[in-house]
């Protein structure tokens, strides 16, 4: 259930909806439903109680019923920041946004940056930096290139785990990140030359053309679906023979579209389409499965691509 409750402005409401997510966390989706429901009794255009009543329902197999507490929850989130929209196209109601709401990511990773790295790597058993190194390192011999970097770009640099297993090999490094919890911990990391807070193609477009030697997207672009706009950006800010690194993930789909989880499947022939039309040569493109989802592994794909 929704964690980041907002008030309702309602203390009777708030009570509720604390009952609810308490009773959720418990597996009482029923008395959840109905405790929301009398929550949006009080305040019908509250969308964190919206949005928890959908998940009740999903909980309880009421897929209608889901949905429309989902569009409820959308239509009084004008920013996205629950993640309704995301919801409805994963039960078929809408079709998928090319990206997620901004508001949405920010969110979710702002309230997920105090256990970050700790359950990725040791809950989720998370690979994605070790396995772009490696992919790097074989692109550099395949394409008879010193493996050394003077400027590199980490696109949604996180908590800095990109720049730890990379800083070998590269000079300075700048990084991006979303959500402001994330990039303050990666600016704390001291891994960075400078870390910036924004959205990717923004960082993009505010650099010099032809500057960069290496740019690096560690488990980023399943928040971004269509990456047209990113790969037209990267391909203006890399220098002759340098590096686009990336990981995704992947499944029997054509293009790019969204998954179960709510993160963003990229197809081999989707990525190489782009690459072919922003002059980039692919040097690497490895099945790769960076972490795991309930103890099984998640496929994906490590790529590099070179600037030639």
């Amino acid at each position: 259930m929704q964690g980041q409750a907002r008030s309702s402005g309602d203390l009777a409401a708030d009570r509720r909806y604390d009952y609810a997510c308490s009773s959720a966390r418990d597996g009482e989706f029923a008395v959840a439903e109905n405790l929301l429901v009398q929550a949006l009794e009080i305040a019908p255009e509250w969308p964190a109680a919206w949005f928890a009543l959908g998940e009740a329902r999903e909980s309880l197999s009421d897929v209608p019923g889901a949905i429309e507490a989902y569009e409820q929850a959308a239509a009084y989130d004008p920013d996205g920041a629950f993640g309704a929209a995301l919801n409805l196209a994963r039960l078929g109601a809408r079709e998928a946004p090319a990206s997620p709401p901004a508001a949405y990511v920010r969110g979710l990773f702002d309230q997920y940056a105090g256990h970050f790295e700790r359950h990725l790597v040791q809950q989720l058993s998370y690979r994605g930096p070790a396995i772009l190194v490696a992919a790097i390192t074989r692109a550099c011999e395949v394409w008879s290139r010193p493996c050394t970097f003077p400027t590199a770009l980490d696109l949604g640099c996180g908590t800095g785990l990109m720049a730890a297993e990379m800083q070998s090999m590269c000079g300075a490094i700048d990084g991006v990140d979303i959500a402001p919890a994330m990039a303050a911990r990666s600016r704390a990391s001291g891994r960075y030359r400078r870390v910036v807070e924004g959205d990717l193609n923004g960082f993009l477009e505010s650099y010099p053309a032809s500057g960069i030697d290496l740019v690096t997207a560690a488990d980023v672009f399943v928040y971004v679906g269509d990456l047209e706009d990113v790969f037209a950006r990267t391909r203006r800010v890399m220098a002759r023979d340098a590096l686009f690194a990336f990981t995704v993930q992947v499944d029997g789909s054509q293009g790019f579209g969204l998954g179960a989880d709510l993160r963003y499947v990229h197809s081999r022939s989707y990525l190489e389409q782009l690459a072919d039309r922003y002059g980039l040569a692919v040097v690497a493109c490895d099945d790769a499965s960076i972490r795991r989802d309930r103890g099984l592994p998640v496929p994906g794909l490590a790529l590099v691509m070179v600037a030639p």
